[in-house]
């Protein structure tokens, strides 16, 4: 039982520093910066200046409305790949920056800046749809109906609707969690 509390308290932990460093970065940016880390830390496809911003890029956001409508399903998604284990959650989320980063840098529309942790939240729920699919076992595919019936409407958003939404964030995000599944089965797989 104390290992359980402590996995919890490890996970609580990791997910609550993120979540305030979230919200930390909001604070400064928009209360001191007057919202110019969103320039100089977002990702400016097909521009070298842009490259820098794969990082930073999930840690800004554009208002205090836009954070808030990440919060939850950052925890939720993410709690649901760390319950897996802890090494699961960062390797998810570097894989998923980089390729949903590298994608929006690639095929986003030139003269654009792209900010938000969506990407990241489109990619858990990549991963957690189609982990099953490289690593079956009961646990993946309960993960992925829970996913799957809390947040199936985010499909959508992989498509262009709204010019002032990144949807190349949410598809190469997307794309970038089944990858990250790939990978984690194949070494599951070799192991």
């Amino acid at each position: 039982m104390n290992k359980l509390f402590e996995k919890i308290n490890t996970q609580v932990t990791i997910l609550g520093s993120i979540i305030a460093i979230l919200w930390i970065v909001q604070i400064i940016n928009s209360e001191f910066l007057a919202g110019k880390l969103n320039y100089y830390g977002g990702i400016h496809p097909q521009s070298s200046i842009g490259l820098s911003g794969i990082f930073f890029a999930p840690f800004l956001h554009g208002s205090y409305a836009h954070l808030m409508a990440n919060i939850a399903p950052l925890i939720i998604l993410g709690w649901l790949i760390m319950l897996r284990g802890v090494g699961d959650f960062f390797f998810v989320s570097i894989v998923t920056i980089i390729v949903s980063g590298l994608g929006i840098w690639c095929f986003g529309a030139p003269n654009s800046i792209h900010i938000g942790a969506s990407g990241l939240i489109f990619g858990y729920f990549g991963f957690l749809l189609l982990r099953s699919l490289f690593d079956f076992s009961i646990l993946s595919v309960i993960f992925a109906l829970t996913a799957g019936f809390l947040y199936s409407g985010l499909i959508w958003g992989i498509l262009p609707s709204d010019p002032d939404v990144s949807w190349e964030a949410h598809l190469f995000g997307f794309l970038g969690g089944i990858f990250a599944a790939q990978l984690l089965g194949k070494r599951r797989k070799n192991s």
